[in-house]
This record gives structure tokens, C-alpha cells and sequence, in this order.
């Protein structure tokens, strides 16, 4: 994960935002959870630097994006209580795959809070989509 790839994946995930209507705030970590990049939109929420860099880490620390992990970390679940700290387990983050799928290596992650949640979701997608076709 180098700063321009990261600068790109972040501004697809702002441009999305735009279309959106959404204000977000976007940050992009390496294969170790490391912040390589953060964007805040003007008038985005106080938690988002927060919370972006908490999904993007969540997301490469669990290989698999945030929204698959809501269900495990409720009460009875079985990641129940692993949100805190670092973990945030609601959708906007998603790793970033070097071989495109699941049997490859997590190379980063991208993390997106500030809309709704379905809102970060189609932004951290959008920002994902740059890394898979760079």
C-alpha cells in the first residue's frame, strides 16, 4: 500500500460520498492496520476520525469487511465483545485483498464513517473497487 494508491482509494470513496449526499470522513491503512491516509469532508461528523481508521483497521485485522461482523458482536454472538478499543463491527470498513478474494493476502483496508451505514458501505466499496482494478 503505497500514498498514491492510498490518496486514489480515498477520493473514490469521497466522490461517492458526493453522490450520496453523505459527508464522510475516509481512511485508508496497511496490511499491518497503520494509517496511511485520512480525509475528513468539511462539516462531517466528530466521531469520524474516530471510527473511519477503527473500521479500516477492524476490516484488516478480521479480513472481512465491518458489516459481516455487526451480527457476531451482539449479545450471544460469538465475537460478543470484541467492539472497543480499536474493533469497530458495523459496516464502512472493508480489507483490501492482494489476489482479489478471500484465498489471497489482506494488503490493507479502507474504513468510511460520517453517513449512514449503508452510505459508508457504498463509499468504502467504491474506494475498494479502485484498489481491485489498479
Amino acid at each position: 500500500m503505497d500514498l498514491e494508491l492510498a490518496l486514489r482509494v480515498c477520493e473514490a470513496a469521497l466522490k461517492q460520498a458526493a453522490r450520496e449526499g453523505a459527508l464522510i470522513s475516509v481512511a485508508v491503512v496497511d496490511s499491518g492496520g497503520h494509517l496511511v491516509t485520512f480525509q475528513r469532508m468539511e462539516g462531517s461528523q466528530l466521531a469520524g476520525p474516530v471510527l473511519a481508521p477503527g473500521k479500516a483497521y477492524t476490516s484488516v485485522a478480521h479480513g472481512r469487511p465491518t458489516a459481516d461482523l455487526a451480527e457476531l458482536a451482539r449479545p450471544g454472538g460469538e465475537l460478543y465483545g470484541l467492539a472497543g478499543d480499536r474493533f469497530v463491527c458495523f459496516g464502512g470498513g472493508v480489507p483490501l485483498w492482494a489476489d482479489r478474494g478471500e484465498g489471497g493476502r489482506v494488503m490493507g483496508g479502507v474504513g468510511v464513517s460520517g453517513g449512514t451505514i449503508a452510505q459508508d458501505v457504498a463509499c468504502a466499496e467504491a474506494a475498494a473497487s479502485v484498489w481491485r482494478t489498479r
